[in-house]
Parts: structure tokens; C-alpha cells; sequence
């Protein structure tokens, strides 16, 4: 039995370490990591959360869309952080391998394997390798040659009031005051425990953001706050 995988292999020259990264047709994202020569440490599969919860805010939803938004996530981001050597270019393989089920969530180092022994090494970009995968399983895929633009959207009057509280120069702080606490000014994100703390940078604020988000999302339903573990 086979099984499709789109995928890449990036390396870092300056520290001689490799990842590879790939997502299956069953919406499993794995990757596998180490020195340049040596064999690499596998991390645990991440199949989609669309197969994994049973939260209505997850229905409909099609099991590859956060997978591959993952591997562009993994793509940009190691590519950021130096692996600028494509030691396999973005690809569509086909393994002679069969996947473990998503639910096993055991490191496949066979899969790995196959796909690092049989990928091909033609150079092409990420986004079009994804369009071969979804066409090859018969997902839609947005029209070549379109632009994209996000839309815009109106700010709720409670963050418009922030926004122009930012302009003025003002801090934003929480209603009351706690020994873990955080601080948003116009000049970055500073998360304090009593009379220490630390500034955030652009990329954990997004992260940051991106979690708080998935919390309300994921407890709105429930009727009540979920605990908050100290």
C-alpha cells in the first residue's frame, strides 16, 4: 500500500543540521531533525486536529487544511532561522509504505526514510508542490495567477478604544492589578511576574495571539471559563 506525501529538506551550512518536514493524504504532518551525516531524531506526528477533536468548531473542516498550513508555518520558519540549503526541494511523493493509523501517534522513521531515499531533486517552490498534492487528491485549489488580499474587517469598538489609547502614547494594563501580569505599549509586549519581566518580540506575540485565540474559541461553548492552571 502507498501513500501520497508532499514534503521538503532544508539544511543549515553554518551549524551542519538538516529537518525534514512532510504531510501525509491522511493529514498527519511529521518531522525529523539533526546534525548534517547522523541519523535524525524524529518528533511525534501531528495528525490534524480535524481527525483528533470532537469540538463543533472543527466540523466540516477538511482534514489536510491545517497540515499544510503547518508545513508552510515549518517552511518559513526554518528557512528564517537559516536552513537556506534545500537539500530536497519541496516534492510530491508517492511511498511504497504504509502509513500508521493518526491515532497511533508513533514517530514513523520508516516514512521518513523512504521519502528522504525517494524524493526527487527538482527545484520548485513550496505553494507549487502543495497544488500538485491537493490535484492529486482532488482538493480544491485556488486558480494560478489570482492576487490575494486579506479583507477588510471591522475593529470592534473595545480594541478601536485600545488602538487610539497605543496612538497616544499610553500603556494598556489589565483592569486589576495581579502578581502575574502583562504590559502593551506602542513600542512592544512585556509579560511581568511581580517586578521581573520580559519583553515579547514580534513572533511570540503572534504566537501568543494565536493561543489566546484558540482558548476562547475552544471554551466559548462550555458555558464557563475554563480553569487556568498556575
Amino acid at each position: 500500500m502507498t501513500t501520497l506525501t508532499v514534503g521538503f529538506r532544508l539544511g543549515n551550512d553554518t551549524v551542519s543540521r538538516q529537518v525534514t518536514v512532510l504531510v501525509t493524504e491522511t493529514g498527519v504532518l511529521h518531522r525529523a531533525h539533526g546534525l548534517y551525516g547522523k541519523q535524525p531524531r524524529l518528533s511525534a506526528p501531528e495528525p490534524s486536529i480535524a481527525l483528533t477533536t470532537r469540538n463543533p468548531n472543527f466540523e466540516g473542516e477538511n482534514p489536510l487544511a491545517r497540515p499544510i498550513a503547518d508545513l508552510r508555518r515549518h517552511h518559513a520558519s526554518y528557512t528564517t532561522k537559516g536552513y537556506t540549503r534545500a537539500l530536497i526541494p519541496p516534492a510530491v511523493v508517492r511511498l511504497d509504505v504504509k502509513e500508521h493509523p493518526p491515532q497511533a501517534v508513533v514517530p514513523h522513521h520508516e516514512l521518513i526514510q523512504a521519502f528522504i531515499g525517494t524524493a526527487p531533486n527538482t527545484p520548485q517552490p513550496l505553494d507549487l508542490a502543495i497544488k500538485e498534492f491537493r490535484d492529486a487528491l482532488g482538493l480544491p485549489t485556488r486558480p494560478p495567477n489570482v492576487p490575494w488580499a486579506p479583507r477588510d474587517r471591522a475593529v470592534p469598538p473595545r480594541v478601536a478604544a485600545m488602538l487610539r489609547t497605543l496612538a497616544h502614547g499610553s500603556p494598556i494594563t489589565p483592569a486589576h492589578r495581579l502578581p502575574v501580569g502583562w504590559t502593551v505599549t506602542n513600542e512592544g509586549v512585556r509579560l511581568h511576574v511581580g517586578t521581573t519581566g520580559e519583553l515579547l518580540d514580534w513572533q511570540a506575540v503572534i504566537e501568543l495571539q494565536a493561543a489566546l485565540s484558540a482558548w476562547l474559541h475552544f471554551t466559548k461553548n462550555t458555558g464557563e471559563s475554563a480553569p487556568v492552571n498556575s
